[in-house]
C-alpha cells in the first residue's frame, strides 16, 4: 500500500494537517484528525522510543527515522505499519514541523493474521487456538492492562506509558469491549478468568504469549 503523509507540530506533536487518505486510515477525515496527538495515532512496542525519535530530530541528532509501528483504522482493527519522520527546518536552522510518512506493512488486519497463526500452532501442538484461550494483547495495551489489574489511575498510567490521558481511556474502553466488561474491575476479574496473568505474581503481569 503506498505512503500518506501528514504535517506535525514539533512542540505538542500535534497533526496540523493531514492527506485524506492518511486521515481515513484511522478512521477519521482530515478535519477529526487536525489537533490529535501523533503518539496517541501511533504506537511503538516501547513507547518511549517514539517520543525520543521525534525528539533527535529536533534536536537535529538525525535527520530521519523509520520506526515500526501499529495503529488502529475506524473500526478497531490494528495494522502494522512503518512510519518516517523528517524534519522541516526554516531558513534559520529551527525545525518548523515534522512530516510524517505512513506505510502500511501488511494488507491484512495484523490481528487476524495472528489469530491465524494461532490457530495453526495450537493445531501443530495439539492445544487449544488463541481464540478459545482469550485475547492476544498488543504490547502497549498489556502495559495499560497490567496497570488497571494494579490499581493505577487514568493519570498514573498516563504519565507512566507517555500517553494522554484520552489515549488511556481510549485503550481501556477498547478492552472492555474485547473482554465484555462494563468496568475496570470487570475487566480485571475477566482477564484473570481467562488467564491473561502470571499466576502469583505482583504487580500482575500479562502472559508473554498473550503479548504480540
Amino acid at each position: 500500500m503506498s505512503a500518506c503523509t501528514a504535517r506535525v507540530s514539533p512542540g505538542d506533536l500535534t497533526v496540523t494537517v493531514a492527506e485524506p487518505e492518511f486521515a481515513r486510515r484511522f478512521g477519521m477525515s482530515t478535519d477529526e484528525i487536525r489537533g490529535r496527538r501523533i503518539l496517541d495515532l501511533l504506537h511503538s512496542p516501547v513507547p518511549v522510543r517514539l517520543r525520543k525519535k521525534f525528539t533527535a530530530l529536533s534536536t537535529g541528532a538525525c535527520r530521519r527515522f523509520t520506526e515500526t509501528v501499529t495503529y488502529r483504522d475506524g473500526g478497531g482493527r490494528e495494522f502494522m505499519a512503518e512510519v518516517t519522520g523528517v524534519a522541516v527546518r526554516k531558513p534559520s536552522g529551527a525545525v518548523s514541523g515534522f512530516v510524517v510518512s505512513l506505510r502500511r506493512a501488511e494488507s491484512a488486519p495484523r490481528a487476524a493474521g495472528i489469530r491465524r497463526a494461532g490457530e495453526e500452532r495450537g493445531t501443530q501442538r495439539g492445544t487449544r487456538p488463541e481464540a478459545a484461550d482469550g485475547p492476544v494483547l498488543s504490547a502497549l495495551d498489556a502495559q495499560v492492562l497490567e496497570g488497571v489489574a494494579s490499581g493505577e489511575s487514568t493519570a498514573q498510567l498516563a504519565s507512566r506509558l507517555y500517553l494522554s490521558r484520552q489515549g488511556v481511556e481510549y485503550r481501556v474502553g477498547q478492552m472492555f469491549r474485547r473482554f465484555d466488561a462494563p468496568n475496570r474491575p470487570a475487566l480485571v476479574a475477566r482477564a484473570h478468568a481467562l488467564g491473561m496473568f502470571a499466576a502469583g505474581q505482583w504487580p500482575p503481569r500479562v502472559l508473554p504469549d498473550r503479548v504480540r
